[in-house]
């Protein structure tokens, strides 16, 4: 993307952001919604810098990232593998069509009580549900990216008597590697929601997630919780920014990335 259209992009992005602010700070003010509900912008940026400087709470948001990027880690290492094994092996892909899809509707947050009972509370079960979730939009951008590789590349790799492991390193992956980033970029999201919404709902341990569930339920700090959700999306924003730039880094020449 040239500069003045990234520049662009950015002003109207924090043109939304602002209004949205005010659309908050607006609400909050309006005596609609009572304050200790909805509270205005302004307080729940005030309750975000304080959380920001609290040791505690950023020991919860490392915590959070960690066993976000535990899992990513994983569902990639699960789903790239077997995303190239479907789309080169078409008996594979035709004998597990009936599982995968099976299992890819399943909600993971109701294997939340399956997880807890087989793995236990804490930061295993979090990783599980995320990888879980994570692995279907890379699996199914592998399975469709190495389908959609030209068969005249693979033609003529054959011609030229190259070797499976040089057509995967050299041909294959260069190819499906767009598709892959942009199945990271969506499973980065929704690892994130998993990891927070497991340690909301079942607790055990340090996170963001745990951080909610108490200011919400204990002390009925709605401020606090915003704020904490603030820090979550926050973290998303980061994390979809960097695949971002590592797309346009790695992958100039697509545009998918």
């Amino acid at each position: 993307m040239p500069i003045g259209r990234r520049g662009t992009a950015v002003a109207r992005g924090l043109a939304g952001l602002v209004g949205f602010l005010v659309v908050g700070e607006v609400l909050g003010r309006s005596g609609l919604v009572a304050p200790e509900f909805l509270p205005p912008s302004s307080v729940v940026l005030a309750r975000l810098a304080e959380i920001l400087g609290d040791p505690a709470f950023l020991a919860d948001v490392v915590a959070t990232v960690l066993a976000w990027a535990i899992s990513l880690g994983i569902a990639l290492l699960i789903a790239l593998p077997a995303g190239l094994l479907l789309g080169s092996v078409p008996g594979v892909r035709a004998a597990t069509a009936a599982l995968v899809e099976f299992l890819r509707p399943i909600p993971s947050v109701a294997l939340i009580p399956l997880a807890v009972v087989l793995v236990g509370q804490g930061p295993t079960s979090k990783i599980a549900l995320a990888v879980y979730a994570a692995v279907w939009p890379i699996l199914f951008n592998t399975v469709y990216a190495v389908a959609e590789v030209d068969p005249l590349v693979r033609e003529t790799a054959a011609a030229f008597r190259v070797g499976r492991r040089r057509l995967l390193t050299e041909i294959v992956l260069p190819s499906i590697a767009p598709f892959v980033l942009t199945g990271l970029r969506l499973s980065a999201a929704i690892a994130l929601i998993l990891v927070v919404s497991t340690e909301l709902l079942v607790g055990g341990g340090r996170g963001i997630g745990e951080f909610i569930s108490q200011s919400g339920t204990g002390g009925g700090r709605m401020d606090l919780v915003l704020a904490a959700a603030v820090v979550a999306g926050l973290i998303g924003l980061a994390a979809n920014a960097a695949f971002t730039a590592a797309g346009r880094r790695w992958l100039p020449w697509s545009e998918v990335a």
